[in-house]
């Protein structure tokens, strides 16, 4: 049996979330049905995350097992016939047995984007977050450095968060303008069910002016949801990229598997 992996994209918008759930339309039944077409087996993919309602993909990543002998260079054009516009196979490659696409990865990149102009940009509308009101950028980048690390975001994640603890480790957080657009990109090795919309909801509130850039670390330190800001709105978020390293490569000792991985619902 083959373990093949594969890199897709989508527009969350009709999406009721990536994982297969009892109501609405879902991004993995979606895909699951495209190979269930083209096979013939019933399988249930295996994702790096998993995207909430109206969140979008770049770089979404899932691994299945299969005993078909499809070429693996045809898959990403078989299965893309199969799928709605919406959802695009980008690549698709074979990895040991052993891997796994959430348990495996290693760094997650997600960006959040606001359309800051006067008016919204028509054909970004569906991708940015629209916040006409000035912000203050500086004070927000200010804001975003006290979250670089590892810390407990108990502060930063939606209280139904499932998971047994809520340290993680961001290695880069960046905001920058571009035009009317400004974007919010964050790199670490596990999220938060809601974790990066919590975090650009309060660093607007920072932008607005009613809080202090400092309060971002007070905030960690306080380990309460209460604390932080609103949770910003899903449409702005974007998942970038997934990154394994060598694939198949166990977790590093110091690093619990529960926090390695990025599993929306506790992902975004």
């Amino acid at each position: 049996m083959r373990n093949i992996c594969a890199k897709v994209s989508y527009d969350g918008t009709h999406f009721n979330g990536f994982q297969s759930q009892p109501y609405g339309r879902t991004v993995q039944v979606e895909i699951e049905k495209a190979i269930q077409h083209l096979t013939g087996e019933s399988i249930i993919i295996t994702a790096s995350g998993r995207t909430d309602a109206g969140v979008h993909a770049m770089g979404q990543v899932f691994n299945f097992h299969t005993d078909s002998s499809i070429p693996t260079e045809r898959w990403a054009i078989a299965l893309n016939t199969r799928l709605p516009r919406d959802i695009v196979i980008l690549e698709v490659w074979d990895v040991p047995d052993g891997f796994h696409a959430r348990r495996s990865a290693k760094r997650k990149t997600y960006r959040y984007s606001i359309d800051s102009g006067k008016f919204p940009d028509v054909f970004q509308r569906a991708y940015r977050f629209h916040h006409p009101t000035p912000l203050n950028i500086d004070d927000m980048k200010e804001g975003l450095r006290y979250i670089i690390g590892r810390h407990d975001f108990t502060s930063y994640t939606s209280i139904r968060s499932t998971k047994p603890h809520h340290i993680r480790t961001i290695y880069e957080a960046e905001l920058e303008q571009e035009g009317q657009a400004i974007h919010m990109t964050i790199t670490g090795n596990g999220f938060l069910y809601n974790m990066v919309r919590v975090i650009m909801g309060t660093l607007l509130q920072i932008g607005e002016g009613k809080r202090k850039p400092e309060e971002m670390g007070a905030i960690l330190e306080g380990r309460s949801r209460a604390l932080a800001g609103p949770t910003a709105m899903p449409h702005g978020l974007m998942l970038v990229e997934v990154e394994y390293g060598e694939y198949g490569e166990p977790l590093p000792p110091d690093l619990p598997e529960d926090e390695a991985d990025c599993d929306e619902q506790d992902d975004e």
